[in-house]
């Protein structure tokens, strides 16, 4: 049954990201009450179909990369909507809703076998769940910030605001406030995952390449965080910021492809 509520909500997410498109695009504010309903049971029938994968599966964490997509795409959902109802602003489903299809397309139609953790650990899921709320909140902070260069660029042509897009003052709120949520994440993962990587593989754990990136990523975070924080940066500083960190995750990402040391399999 994990498929079917699965494939029930990539339907969902369809509809939300047809409806959003209008709403965010073209001021066509009664899309909103199509959208949201409608990303809001495709979360619930994905959270169903994630709860029901792992039961079947007989374990508590995500062991495949098919199901690490699930949860990612699971996770900036939730982000999604508490932005939502907090801002009031569909602006960044427009980003949110097609990436989570994409990432969830595969493990609905074409599930796999692409082992990829370690052991059934509380803590390893701890440390995958932080990690990927982390990569969440960056992804989001930095298209918030791309979307407060939209409506500040219009708003200096002499042309009208975009009545989808929330206030400047108000995206760039979004921007930092999901960057903060992301740091706290980010550096408990880490370490998480330096504890249990230590006690298994020793000192050459810091001898992997993901994992010098990783904590290169958690200083140009803190780095990012501060500059902001500090000196008020935001528009297109903030973009290449927020942008060059998340090149910094992509190779991070990468880099877990060629580790030789920090490398998880499923007993």
């Amino acid at each position: 049954m994990s498929l079917t509520w699965l494939r029930v909500a990539v339907f969902f997410y369809g509809i939300a990201a047809l409806a959003v498109m209008p709403t965010a695009l073209f001021d066509r504010p009664n899309w909103r009450r199509l959208a949201i309903p409608a990303a809001i049971a495709a979360l619930f029938f994905h959270f169903v179909a994630f709860a029901e994968m792992l039961n079947a599966a007989h374990h508590t964490l995500p062991v495949d990369s098919h199901e690490t997509q699930s949860l990612l795409a699971l996770l900036l959902v939730a982000i999604f909507l508490g932005v939502y109802f907090r801002y009031r602003t569909v602006a960044l489903g427009i980003f949110v809703l097609p990436v989570t299809i994409l990432l969830t397309w595969t493990p609905a139609f074409h599930p796999g076998q692409e082992t990829i953790l370690l052991a059934h650990s509380g803590w390893i899921f701890i440390h995958v769940v932080l990690l990927l709320a982390a990569y969440a909140a960056l992804s989001l902070s930095l298209v918030a910030s791309l979307l407060y260069i939209v409506q500040e660029r219009r708003l200096k042509a002499k042309q009208p605001a975009l009545r989808s897009l929330p206030p400047l003052e108000t995206t760039d709120q979004i921007a930092l406030r999901t960057l903060l949520f992301g740091f706290p994440c980010m550096t408990t993962g880490l370490l998480i995952g330096t504890a249990l990587a230590v006690k298994q593989f020793g000192a050459s754990y810091f001898l992997d390449p993901k994992i010098l990136l990783a904590f290169a990523m958690w200083l140009a975070y803190v780095a990012m965080i501060y500059i902001r924080r500090s000196s008020g940066l935001r528009g297109r500083r903030a973009v290449y910021l927020s942008s060059f960190v998340f090149l910094v995750i992509l190779a991070v990402w990468a880099a877990n492809q060629f580790s030789s040391v920090h490398r998880f399999s499923a007993p």
